[in-house]
């Protein structure tokens, strides 16, 4: 089976990307400390990876209220633009294209990571479960938490969130991103606002579906008034079935995901984005999204397709030749692989992927994957 697919060049915005291979938000929590500003050591594990035909960075929180987990990287204060300088400089100097995600966790979060110590915000107050937050114990160290009950949001301060999310967006092309891509998946704050789970408001921002997707809605058309369309793209999770349940809160499964998501995709397709991200169920035995879906997804939006889930080349290149994808995201293998695109098209063996290193510590796991040396 060829992988030529995933080597042919492709516009996006006003973009043309080197290849079809994507490295997609990935957090890994060893953002500097004090102030979680990326590090000197982000910049060389991005810079490792630049091959990418696209990249996006691990979710960065648009304010403090916007962490559920220790160590993540910010993009609100000066320190951390600069920080976020240094890592868009190097890919840049690899002729690597890279988004900044714009990140709020809403309810997945804990009293000791916000300020003052307060409540999460929330769209309701509904806790989050089946999820966990991660709190810092001591210095390098800490542990999963589950959620606080949060409060929910008034009218008001929703508006004002909006304006943080242009705010980020702005931050991030000023810290040298090529664009930005709102972080609408995974049971996090915009997921929050859409899924009839999280979402039991009776003004404006809830009860129909319309109303759940008006948090969606405006926020897309800040940061596109803020950047342009053409440098942003949106992330989902659709989920289809609850298989496992213990995973349900990361897209928290609708009546009716199909339309539910069709209607999302309506939004952005309204605003001219240039991209959505879907990020598939990608646990062992995860189904597979409906064929049709894909479908109505090519059918409902003209910009740029990207998929990410347990792909292998073969089956990301089928998806492209299909018509029915632009981009393919690779997460675990770009992890233990930074070399992934030359790899795949050589035909290289991988690195296995540490599953111990993930999410926080120094280089062991992150920058020390080594690339193919034949």
């Amino acid at each position: 089976m060829s992988h030529h697919a995933l080597f042919t060049p492709v516009e996006l915005g006003r973009l043309t990307l080197k290849n079809r291979i994507a490295f997609p938000p990935l957090t890994r929590q060893r953002s500097a400390q004090p102030g979680d500003v990326a590090s000197d050591l982000m910049s060389v594990y991005y810079r490792q990876r630049a091959s990418a035909g696209f990249m996006v960075t691990e979710g960065t929180q648009i304010e403090p209220r916007g962490q559920g987990y220790a160590w993540t990287p910010g993009i609100y204060t000066q320190a951390q633009i600069e920080g976020w300088r240094k890592v868009t400089d190097a890919v840049h100097a690899e002729d690597g294209v890279i988004f900044a995600q714009l990140w709020h966790v809403g309810r997945v979060s804990h009293h000791a990571l916000q300020p003052d110590g307060a409540a999460p915000v929330a769209p309701s107050a509904i806790r989050a479960e089946n999820a966990k937050a991660f709190i810092q114990t001591g210095p390098g160290t800490g542990e999963l938490v589950a959620p606080s009950l949060p409060r929910a949001l008034s009218i008001a301060e929703i508006e004002t969130l909006v304006g943080l999310y242009a705010t980020a967006a702005r931050n991030a092309i000023a810290a040298g991103f090529d664009g930005v891509e709102i972080h609408a998946a995974n049971g996090y704050l915009v997921n929050q606002f859409i899924s009839e789970h999280s979402n039991q408001r009776d003004d404006q921002y809830g009860g129909s579906l319309e109303n759940r997707l008006r948090f969606l809605r405006e926020v897309v058309q800040a940061v596109a008034d803020a950047v342009g369309p053409e440098r942003l793209g949106v992330r989902f999770t659709p989920l289809f079935t609850s298989t496992d349940q213990d995973r349900v809160y990361i897209g928290m499964v609708e009546k009716d995901p199909h339309h539910t998501y069709i209607e999302a995709i309506k939004v952005l397709q309204e605003a001219g984005v240039a991209y959505v991200s879907i990020a598939e169920a990608d646990w062992d035995n995860a189904p597979d999204l409906p064929e049709q879906f894909r479908r109505d997804v090519r059918t409902t939006f003209s910009g740029r397709i990207i998929y990410a889930g347990r792909y292998t080349a073969e089956r990301g290149a089928r998806l492209v030749e299909a018509g029915l994808a632009d981009l393919i995201g690779f997460g675990r293998p770009f992890i233990a692989n930074p070399d992934l695109p030359a790899r795949i098209s050589n035909g290289w063996p991988l690195n296995p992927l540490i599953p111990s290193t993930l999410y926080g510590g120094t280089e062991a796991g992150f920058t020390d994957y080594p690339a193919y040396a034949g």
